[in-house]
């Protein structure tokens, strides 16, 4: 078997960065990583229930996380903010709020940000979101798959590749599917690529999608 390595840590310091930045003694290491994964679900789960429902894409593209001894700010980066914000321009507040609940700070300050993406089909989480919703409405994974690379494709990148893992289609027995659309050049160190794997559960089990995007050589 080859070697796997995650394509976003294989290419840090290149022309991938942390999505956390911040600065902690050894042993306080640990409590700062698991305070940064309750930030993100956080998140992510108010979003999840505020969204508008019709959408079925919650559109994050990533979470960063930046903290200083009395500040804690997180950026996030959205395909589709509008639909987050709309009708309630007091959203950012409440979602602040509820982390704070979350984590129940007192010395310490939370700000949040959100930043729009101009092409979001061209990120691997939105897109595998998008999969993942056609996925649960019972559309072949092959349709479901074309669509996506269709997408992609009207946000200039440069290749994709999408495999989706278990019982496709409802098959008893679990398999890998990929399709691969131009060039995705895993080895180039120099190679920006995005990358991100999901999970889907649809009513005949869990599904994984793994997208790698080539956005651009640098």
């Amino acid at each position: 078997m080859g070697q796997k390595i995650n394509p976003l840590g294989f290419r840090l310091g290149t022309t991938q960065g942390h999505h956390s930045l911040w600065f902690a003694q050894p042993k306080n290491y640990s409590k700062g990583l698991q305070e940064d994964q309750k930030i993100r679900d956080c998140i992510k789960n108010y979003v999840q229930k505020n969204i508008r429902i019709s959408s079925g894409v919650e559109g994050i593209a990533r979470i960063e996380i930046q903290k200083r001894i009395d500040l804690i700010q997180v950026i996030i980066y959205m395909g589709f903010p509008k639909l987050l914000v709309e009708g309630k321009p007091r959203r950012i507040e409440e979602l602040q709020m509820n982390v704070q609940k979350e984590l129940n700070y007192v010395n310490r300050k939370l700000n949040i940000a959100i930043t729009r993406i101009t092409k979001p089909y061209g990120h691997p989480n939105i897109l595998a979101e998008f999969i993942a919703g056609q996925l649960r409405n019972r559309v072949s994974f092959r349709k479901a798959i074309k669509k996506a690379i269709e997408l992609t494709e009207q946000a200039d990148t440069k290749g994709i590749q999408v495999q989706i893992a278990g019982r496709i289609d409802g098959k008893e027995i679990a398999r890998v599917e990929w399709i691969r659309e131009g060039r995705v050049p895993l080895q180039t160190i120099r190679a920006k690529i995005d990358y991100c794997s999901y999970r889907v559960r649809t009513i005949y089990g869990v599904l994984g999608i793994k997208i790698w995007i080539f956005v651009d050589e640098e």
